[in-house]
């Protein structure tokens, strides 16, 4: 048989709004409106300030280990409000860096600080509001995502449910998607046609792991042409393309039942947790060219081009952050702490007669249970001898 090509496909590149804040007006044309560039500038700059606020919480001993999303706000700013305008009422699934998509999509703030500081409630998520709980293993939620949007298109097509455009949106970061779990998520996905998006933020590094030594391909996005599942490669610091990448992947999903992994390729510029140093392994030079690439700062210059910003709303937008960002922690600390009936009463609908002796008594013994037994023994020790 002579040689042929099996296979061939190639994947787009988006970037809208470039670091030098030029705005590509033909890819860019249809996304967001000036108010909601503004919006999203007013939202990530809130976050940032929120974001530094929780590192410094940590570092003052009042919260535990923290993960800055500080240079990848733009990601879950573009994706989250894609979800909250063309797809309400749609999952999602986070990772533990797209704070802002989750607020977004109507989260409440001091949840994620109340997760961090290591209160239960941080994960107890109100109704209505459809965000699975932070996932700290890395790549294992990828799966929950593949059920849920499972669970969509079942209630559709069998059990005859009218659906919305609702979907399914999964987060995770480079160093997942060397995990087994995420490709056999995404192939569940594409196998099954179903309505959901894998969102790769590429911040370039797991942990101390370059992406370098930890794949042999040269885009994440790539790993998607194995399932036959639609990739597109965003740059993850631009609003603009990282919504016009979600907007679309929520088209094809809704409507054609196709999942689609999408590329952010972006940069953690603070450490990986506040439990690591990446100075001891991040060259220096190139943090300050990714501080260049800084997602805030090419929102504020393009708004500024065009006359939608001034230094007077800053100052204002400034001021407000540090206000709202106040109560909110006030709201986390002031919460009242909880009981130890909170233990029992959320694991079964109807509590068996032990489970119930071990919340009112605290023990798990026969004789914690029931005290009067030591002097009942005692009693019978002393009509022994």
């Amino acid at each position: 048989m002579p040689k042929r090509i099996a296979y061939k496909i190639e994947i787009e590149s988006i970037s809208i709004l470039d670091e030098h804040a030029n705005f590509d007006e033909s890819l860019g044309a249809g996304t967001l409106r000036d108010d909601e560039a503004v919006f999203l500038y007013e939202q990530m700059t809130i976050v940032r300030h929120y974001d530094e606020i929780a590192f410094k919480l940590q570092r003052s001993g009042r919260m535990g280990t923290y993960p800055q999303n500080k240079g990848q706000e733009a990601a879950a700013a573009g994706a989250g409000f894609a979800i909250k305008k063309h797809a309400p009422g749609s999952w999602l699934v986070p990772c533990y860096r797209e704070n802002l998509a989750l607020f977004l999509n109507g989260l409440p703030m001091e949840k994620i600080l109340l997760h961090w500081m290591g209160d239960e409630r941080g994960n107890q998520i109100p109704d209505g509001v459809n965000i699975l709980p932070i996932s700290i293993p890395i790549g294992t939620h990828p799966l929950h995502a593949s059920g849920l949007a499972w669970s969509l298109k079942y209630r559709e097509r069998v059990m005859k449910e009218a659906r919305d455009n609702s979907v399914v949106i999964s987060f995770f970061g480079d160093g997942a998607s060397s995990e087994g779990d995420v490709h056999e998520a995404m192939n569940f996905a594409s196998a099954l046609k179903l309505p959901a998006i894998f969102l790769c933020q590429n911040n370039r590094w797991a942990i101390s792991v370059p992406i370098s030594k930890q794949m042999g391909s040269e885009t994440v996005v790539q790993k998607a042409c194995a399932y036959g599942m639609h990739g597109v490669q965003a740059d993850g610091n631009d609003i603009f393309a990282m919504y016009k990448v979600t907007r679309d992947a929520i088209e094809r999903a809704s409507n054609d039942m196709k999942p689609t992994f999408i590329e952010a390729v972006t940069y953690r510029l603070g450490d990986h947790t506040t439990a690591d140093d990446a100075r001891r392994y991040r060259d220096p030079k190139e943090v300050e060219a990714w501080f260049n690439k800084d997602p805030l700062i090419r929102t504020r210059k393009y708004l500024e081009k065009k006359n939608l910003w001034s230094a007077d709303k800053q100052t204002a937008l400034e001021a407000k952050a540090k206000e709202m960002v106040s109560q909110i922690v006030k709201n986390a600390e002031g919460i009242a702490k909880p009981t130890s009936d909170d233990i029992f009463d959320y694991t079964f609908a109807t509590l068996p007669d032990e489970i119930i002796r071990q919340r009112d008594t605290m023990h798990t013994h026969s004789l914690g249970q029931n005290p009067s037994q030591e002097t009942l023994n005692a009693h019978t020790h002393a009509g022994a001898r």
